[in-house]
């Protein structure tokens, strides 16, 4: 029986996953499915750093612009979806390439996720206004009667982990921490990890180059296009958000710049957090092409 192997490329955003995938997935002769949150809407196009036409024809890509913002989407939606692309594509490919900056999606597909219900949406939308009118501390405060578990768990900076706890617990009257098992799933493929990284100086100015590049290529207009949408959660994005208040009026496009700049410098950080608490991780510069390409070879045969 053909051993099947899942290569992923992970690391934060900005520091060139898509080329090095593109590589890896060359030299194996097979294709990549993307483990993007934010690449899966087919309205968003420039502010996710979708790969671009020429990248898109040298390497088939999965699981890429397939959805609607307006579509509920999660994880768990998302494991399924990938599970299922995986299955269909081991029958022609022995090894397959899975590129994203997503934690979450990709520990779906290393080991499964919980099944979460479903949000309410009015409770979303309470706790959102909540936040922007009270601040991220009553949040904190309310998280902290409801669910004392997940307050001491999760990251108390990270606004979007606080809603999502807090809006699970209001939804279903249960803890979030009840429905996180931590049942490792099995899978019928071997996982092998490259984590690519860099100096933090090139990374941040690689960050606040591309932002430039997006605000050239029309990213601007892309968020004008999708004000019908801003509500949603899917808009609730980096690169997103700032130029909705931009367009509200609350700052220059000067400052909406800057804070798209920081915020995505942020996320980065909060990526690196994410994948350098796991140990299966492989670490290498985006340069490193050549090595990362031998190292996947000999590791999986």
């Amino acid at each position: 029986m053909t051993i099947k192997n899942a290569v992923f490329i992970v690391g934060p955003t900005g520091v060139g996953k898509t080329a090095v995938a593109i590589e890896v997935a060359e030299s194996l002769n097979t294709e990549i499915i993307s483990a993007d949150s934010r690449q899966i809407y087919s309205e968003l196009n420039i502010g996710t750093a979708v790969p671009d036409p020429v990248q898109l024809k040298r390497v088939r890509h999965h699981l890429l612009r397939h959805r609607s913002v307006s579509d509920h989407y999660n994880a768990g939606i998302f494991e399924q979806e990938a599970l299922h692309v995986m299955e269909n594509l081991f029958h022609k490919h022995a090894a397959l390439v899975i590129a994203g900056g997503s934690g979450l999606y990709i520990q779906a597909i290393c080991q499964g996720i919980d099944d979460i219900p479903a949000v309410d949406p009015e409770i979303r939308k309470v706790l959102i206004d909540r936040i922007e009118g009270e601040g991220i501390e009553s949040l904190r405060f309310e998280l902290k009667k409801l669910d004392p578990i997940s307050y001491k768990s999760i990251d108390l900076k990270n606004p979007k982990r606080i809603l999502k706890a807090l809006e699970i617990s209001m939804t279903t009257g249960k803890p979030y921490s009840d429905f996180l098992t931590s049942v490792k799933k099995s899978r019928d493929f071997n996982i092998l990890k490259i984590g690519l990284n860099m100096d933090r100086e090139l990374l941040y100015e690689r960050i606040n180059q591309r932002v430039e590049e997006m605000m050239a290529s029309g990213l601007l207009e892309e968020v004008e296009s999708s004000l019908e949408f801003r509500d949603l959660n899917a808009l609730n994005t980096v690169g997103y958000k700032e130029l909705f208040d931009y367009l509200d009026g609350s700052y220059s496009l000067e400052e909406a710049i800057r804070l798209i700049k920081r915020n995505t410098r942020h996320y980065a950080r909060r990526q690196l957090t994410w994948f350098r608490k796991d140990p299966d991780v492989n670490w290498f510069s985006p340069l490193q092409i050549p090595e990362i390409i031998r190292f996947v070879k000999d590791a999986i045969g």
